[in-house]
């Protein structure tokens, strides 16, 4: 015995086409739902998309220079340093010869930088030219240490206070004698090159921050401008330019 029903001829297709219309109408309501969805994932993954670009840098390089992780003991203390210095070398330089009537520039350095070593007696770097402590000459400030020579090769030592610009101490060295004056004098007849051109010379081959510019002689006894650039990796790069011709005779860079 058959259970299921049985349709006339005349009711089979008008049942069959009320099938087929609700099924029609499914399968549309069906579409706009999936539409509707994919419009509203789409547009979900791709504000994702882009919030996942913002937080990615362009560039992963494997070792950061500002990470203070992957920085060496040397290149923190620079960047700790150059963090608090507001004086740029060449406003302590014109600061430093200010300080001596018809000198010029013969040695500048940012006190701190690597071995902080300079040439002035601590007596001088602690004083006032009339002897009495400086109230802006405080351990924890970073302080330019200058050379400023006469013309007869007489050399002062001038410190600058690197955060405000102001002169800490103005002395004439004490332990100069006739022979090296007569040296200094020397070198300062013979330079062609100023300090300022000698530090562009430098910052030119390479950006960076100049903490150091000095005038000596190197082994072939050439006049040169040892000029120190700081670069923005904390890296110092030394740099020899020739005194007179201007071009650089040596470069040398110290990752430590």
């Amino acid at each position: 015995m058959r259970f299921e029903p049985r349709f006339s001829k005349s009711g089979a297709p008008r049942a069959r086409n009320l099938r087929l219309v609700g099924a029609m109408c499914a399968l549309v309501a069906s579409a706009a739902l999936v539409t509707g969805c994919g419009e509203d994932s789409g547009k979900a993954s791709s504000e994702a998309t882009s919030k996942a670009a913002k937080s990615v840098p362009k560039e992963a390089p494997t070792e950061s220079p500002t990470g203070s992780a992957s920085l060496t003991q040397d290149q923190q203390e620079r960047k700790a340093l150059l963090a608090t210095t507001k004086v740029t070398y060449d406003k302590a330089a014109t600061t430093a010869v200010g300080k001596v009537s018809g000198g010029k520039l013969t040695d500048l350095d940012l006190d701190g930088v690597d071995d902080g070593d300079d040439d002035t007696d601590d007596d001088d770097a602690s004083a006032s030219p009339s002897g009495s402590p400086s109230p802006s000459g405080s351990a924890g400030t970073p302080q330019w240490v200058a050379e400023v020579a006469e013309k007869d090769g007489t050399v002062h030592h001038v410190r600058i206070d690197a955060v405000s610009g102001k002169v800490i101490s103005s002395a004439p060295d004490s332990d100069q004698d006739a022979e090296d004056k007569k040296e200094t004098a020397d070198w300062l007849s013979r330079v062609k090159q100023t300090p300022e051109q000698a530090a562009k010379t430098a910052t030119d081959k390479k950006k960076g921050t100049v903490t150091s510019i000095g005038l000596d002689d190197n082994d072939n006894k050439a006049l040169v401008w040892s000029v120190d650039v700081v670069t923005d990796d904390w890296n110092k790069t030394d740099f020899d330019i020739d005194a007179v011709k201007g071009n650089i005779t040596r470069e040398h860079v110290d990752r430590d």
